[in-house]
């Protein structure tokens, strides 16, 4: 059942800032509940913002969280007031504390009467049983990070901010970690900002995209409808592709396969370790779609999906386009040459065959 309940409303957030030859201009109103991931590449302000959300940076502009000012032209709520919590790159945890005394260093700030997490939750969603007796300097860098996160919700913020938490890990333990963030999407019901430049944790975590360029928003929605869009630069690269909210609907246990409905149709994929009725999330790069004019049944591919092409556009790279399409409600992106784009006559309305060659399962 989801704890530390948030609003339910919205966070809204006008800043005007000017740092040295660097400007934020931003306005936005982002859901109450789940992950939004600040998205961008390196300098267009993702970390600039969070930081005025924070109340680090003191920026022109308002702040309202559900329904409450935290900033506005006459008033300004400090840092340390502000019910909030941040987890930035490193760990920092105090070198001397055990991981249990480091946990209660921010727990025990917090009037019993206003917690709306125990200690032991807390320590369950991170998985760090096991580890409570133990000195940081005898943890992994993945280790050191769940338990800066535990202590960070410990102190019951009504706003979680993360400023790219794995970026200072290597490959695995970011995988190590990332069941972890996962599970805190489904049980906490306050707003999360996550700040990244990996598609892969936007990917894999986001419900809400906002994507920055040189301190303005470019683009904020759903997560399903603005990876879709092929008019943002910044998403239009080797990793375009989509996100399909799916349910496994049957498994074929001979061939270790099973099919995964969403609005639109279903795909197989492989089944290990899912359960029927499990939902999952499942990503589908362009790269990995070509289209057909009829269906093709006398193929290697399993995944073949009628559908609509919505729109096309130009890619980055000469001779290569990228094509938007719709089955029912759900969308694809594919990426074909110019060549075989004419070859097919492809146009908006214009009905084909997804064959879809590979699909990766992201929780």
């Amino acid at each position: 059942m989801p704890v530390l309940e948030g609003a339910k409303s919205t966070l809204e957030a006008r800043f005007k800032a000017s740092l040295g030859a660097f400007t934020l201009d931003v306005d936005l109103s982002l859901p109450a509940k789940g992950v939004t991931a600040l998205f961008g590449h390196s300098g267009s302000g993702k970390t600039t913002l969070l930081r005025c959300i924070a109340g680090l940076h003191k920026a022109q502009g308002e702040l309202n969280v559900s329904g409450e000012y935290w900033q506005h032209a006459e008033y300004f709520l400090p840092v340390h007031q502000r019910p909030l919590a941040y987890v930035f790159q490193e760990a920092s945890l105090f070198p001397h504390l055990t991981v249990k005394r480091n946990l209660e260093y921010g727990f025990k700030r917090i009037l019993p009467q206003v917690r709306q997490i125990s200690f032991d939750q807390a320590v369950q969603w991170l998985g760090l049983e096991a580890m409570l007796d133990r000195m940081p300097d005898k943890l992994s860098g993945g280790e050191r990070q769940r338990v800066a996160i535990a202590r960070a919700l410990l102190t019951s913020p009504r706003v979680l901010l993360m400023d790219e938490p794995l970026a200072a890990l290597d490959h695995r333990s970011k995988q190590e970690i990332l069941p972890y963030l996962e599970r805190l999407h489904e049980m906490l019901s306050i707003p999360i900002l996550y700040v990244t430049h990996s598609p892969d944790e936007v990917a894999r975590l986001a419900d809400h995209l906002v994507l920055l360029d040189r301190g303005k928003v470019i683009a904020s929605g759903s997560l399903s409808e603005t990876l879709s869009r092929i008019d943002l630069p910044v998403l239009v690269g080797e990793d375009a592709g989509v996100v399909i909210q799916a349910r496994v609907a049957e498994l074929d246990a001979r061939w270790h396969l099973c099919r995964a409905e969403f609005d639109g149709g279903s795909l197989w994929l492989p089944g290990d370790g899912l359960k029927v009725n499990d939902k999952i999330r499942l990503r589908v790069l362009a790269r990995d779609v070509s289209l057909a004019l009829d269906k093709h049944e006398d193929q290697s591919m399993l995944n073949l999906i009628p559908a609509s092409v919505v729109e096309l556009a130009d890619n980055a790279r000469p001779g290569v386009v990228l094509v938007k399409l719709k089955a029912q409600s759900t969308h694809f992106l594919s990426r074909l040459t110019a060549r075989s784009v004419d070859k097919l006559h492809l146009i908006p309305g214009k009905k084909v065959w997804l064959q879809v060659k590979s699909v990766a399962v992201l929780e």
